[in-house]
């Protein structure tokens, strides 16, 4: 008798199959991990994006009702919203020779959006706030 070294052929294709299958699910999990990150990129780009634009409203953008948008650059496009939602009574009752006459304030209704498309498909983020200013 004598003794068998080696692997048969099948043994051989068999070993190929299954260690073809584990690199494909390895390929497929981290690729996919990729693109997950890629979107969490974007969608955090965005949302930086929109707090900014957040930030000017009142400051360098009037705080009146208003639909803005336009491009901000590399694929993001934005938009902003202001709607009056409530004008309230003067703070002061009567007016005082000092100061003046009572201001009126209004409660501004301020949404801020920003949206891409990519790899991924499109991505919009929404940002919403309450802003007292004066009416207009």
């Amino acid at each position: 008798m004598h003794s068998e070294r080696g692997f048969t052929l099948l043994e051989l294709m068999v070993a190929f199959v299954i260690a073809a299958l584990a690199l494909g699910a390895l390929f497929h999990g981290a690729s996919g991990g990729l693109r997950s990150v890629a979107v969490a990129n974007r969608y955090q780009e965005a949302l930086a994006r929109a707090r900014s634009r957040l930030a000017t409203i009142g400051h360098g953008l009037p705080l009146t009702p208003r639909h803005d948008s336009g491009d901000d650059g590399s694929g993001f496009r934005w938009d902003v919203d202001i709607a009056l939602a409530a004008s309230a009574a003067p703070l002061r009752q009567p007016a005082d020779p000092v100061l003046g006459p009572p201001p009126r304030m209004a409660l501004y209704s301020v949404q801020v959006g920003e949206s891409w498309t990519g790899e991924a498909g499109p991505g919009r983020v929404r940002l919403q706030t309450e802003l007292v200013g004066l009416p207009p």
